[in-house]
């Protein structure tokens, strides 16, 4: 399997979509209540990611996509059309704040997500989670010019900012109940506030502070936390989500990751997308044991 060489000309599964569309996308209420396996069949995919994230999920001016999810994302629908002798779907993108995610999938509005999904036991009972595909740890950023902030601990009594709906700000919280969060839509919105001097820090999984960190050389600087055994704060497990209950897209959506990741492809668009894979540790697909931790 060779995902680069597979992106087809689409325009046969747009035609194909129109034909079906009406009658089949009608049936089961407008497009992705049927179901990821029915969407790729049609022709049609909605698939979630974020469009602020750089080398994760970032949406150009002119439309186009970019960013590790995005190739991921590409990856499993494409490696499910092959895989089932359908042809490659059109992918429609849609915007998936972190605080819309599980609604966007229950509501039928986007078939699967990738978008820095991080799978835990509360998302679990909402959704069903194909990966994980990467494993990354919670960090801070901070400007270049502080020196005060250089571990956990220093955040106390500071203002730390996170997005809406997203849980590393409130881990730090209960450690640290006097830090102060200040919480915004995007993460994009986080780094104006933290650049302008409205925050402290900012907060949320190395590989999301990596890509602004890099976007914009010089201004800013990564911290990474550590508990009091000295081990990562966190673990984020990224996965892809998708309809409760659906295991059989579960399935091929394991089975899609799990050769992105022995292929040698996955190590590729980590370094690609993410300058290198410092940080960022390929997942153990299907095993979803830590939930019971």
């Amino acid at each position: 399997m060779h995902p680069r060489n597979f992106r087809r000309p689409r325009h046969l599964a747009v035609v194909a979509a129109l034909a079906l569309g009406a009658t089949s996308l009608a049936a089961c209420g407008g497009g992705g209540g049927a179901g990821l396996l029915a969407a790729i069949e049609v022709g049609t995919v909605k698939v979630g990611t974020k469009y602020d994230q750089p080398g994760l999920g970032m949406r150009a001016p002119d439309g186009s996509m970019s960013g590790l999810d995005v190739d991921v994302a590409e990856y499993v629908v494409e490696h499910i059309a092959e895989a089932k002798g359908w042809d490659a779907p059109q992918i429609e993108w849609t915007e998936t704040p972190s605080a819309q995610r599980e609604t966007l999938i229950q509501n039928g509005q986007v078939d699967m997500i990738a978008a820095t999904y991080s799978i835990n036991k509360g998302r679990s009972e909402s959704v069903n989670f194909g990966g994980p595909y990467l494993l990354t740890h919670q960090a801070l950023l901070v400007t270049e010019a502080d020196r005060e902030i250089q571990s956990l601990e220093d955040l106390d009594g500071k203002i730390l900012c996170s997005v809406t709906g997203s849980t590393p700000a409130q881990t730090v919280k209960d450690e640290l109940p006097g830090v102060q969060l200040q919480e915004y839509d995007t993460y994009s919105g986080c780094v104006e506030a933290l650049g302008n001097g409205s925050v402290d820090a900012m907060t949320t999984d190395a590989t999301i502070l990596g890509g602004y960190s890099a976007q914009r050389p010089g201004e800013f600087r990564l911290v990474e936390l550590t508990g009091s055994d000295g081990e990562p704060f966190t673990d984020e497990y990224y996965g892809v989500g998708l309809k409760k209950d659906d295991q059989e897209a579960t399935d091929a959506i394991n089975a899609a990751l799990e050769e992105l990741i022995s292929s040698g492809e996955w190590t590729r668009l980590v370094e690609e997308n993410l300058g290198g894979t410092e940080g960022v540790v390929e997942g153990s697909v299907g095993d979803l044991s830590f939930l019971d931790g």
